[in-house]
């Protein structure tokens, strides 16, 4: 699950998580809950954004490792997801923003909730890492140059980054084990210096 598809998977699981704890009670339909940029947001009225990736600062492999008697892969790279959580009211523009509101606190309370993934997004079968949700601490203004959408009036967001995410190498390198050493000792002469 590792593969080249993690990406997506992460961003599908997430959403799977959101509709698993919000329909019916705060969406009435799964399929209003989906991954969109806020710029073709369609008929979502929560939208899963994806803005930025970036390789892990916490979490990195170096050298090569086993991956079979005689197989040695390369190391795998640890990423950072980042992700814009906007709600969107088809409501009256009286109860609008209270909709919005609600849309967004119960988003943000099963984030908190459900902060640590269950999914193994590892390469391997025991998944050295637990992939976490944590909400991202942004002023108003790192939020408006992220809301960098012409002709989209700026909606209230809420930012957060999943990590780390195992990005597996396919790169493989083929090794023979050491069947044999041959050592050969020699001795040397030790000369003792008289005072």
């Amino acid at each position: 699950m590792a593969g080249y598809t993690v990406i997506a998977d992460v961003g599908n699981t997430l959403v799977r998580l959101l509709r698993e704890h919000m329909v019916p009670e705060v969406i009435l339909h799964e399929d209003e809950i989906g991954l969109c940029s806020p710029a073709d947001k369609g008929d979502f009225r929560l939208g899963l954004y994806l803005y930025d990736i970036k390789e892990s600062e916490e979490v990195f492999e170096n050298g090569m490792r086993m991956a079979g008697p005689n197989l040695q892969k390369r190391p795998s790279k640890y990423l950072d997801l980042y992700y814009m959580l906007t709600a969107y009211s088809m409501s009256d523009v009286k109860f609008r923003s209270e909709e919005e509101h609600r849309i967004l606190g119960r988003a943000m309370q099963v984030f908190m909730d459900y902060g640590l993934l269950q999914e193994n997004f590892y390469g391997d079968e025991q998944g050295r890492y637990q992939v976490k949700i944590e909400q991202m601490r942004l002023n108003y203004d790192e939020k408006m140059k992220l809301w960098n959408m012409p002709n989209v009036p700026y909606r209230l967001s809420v930012y957060y980054k999943v990590f780390p995410i195992e990005l597996v190498s396919t790169r493989e390198k083929n090794v023979q084990r050491v069947m044999q050493v041959d050592m050969e000792l020699v001795e040397k002469e030790r000369r003792m210096g008289m005072r």
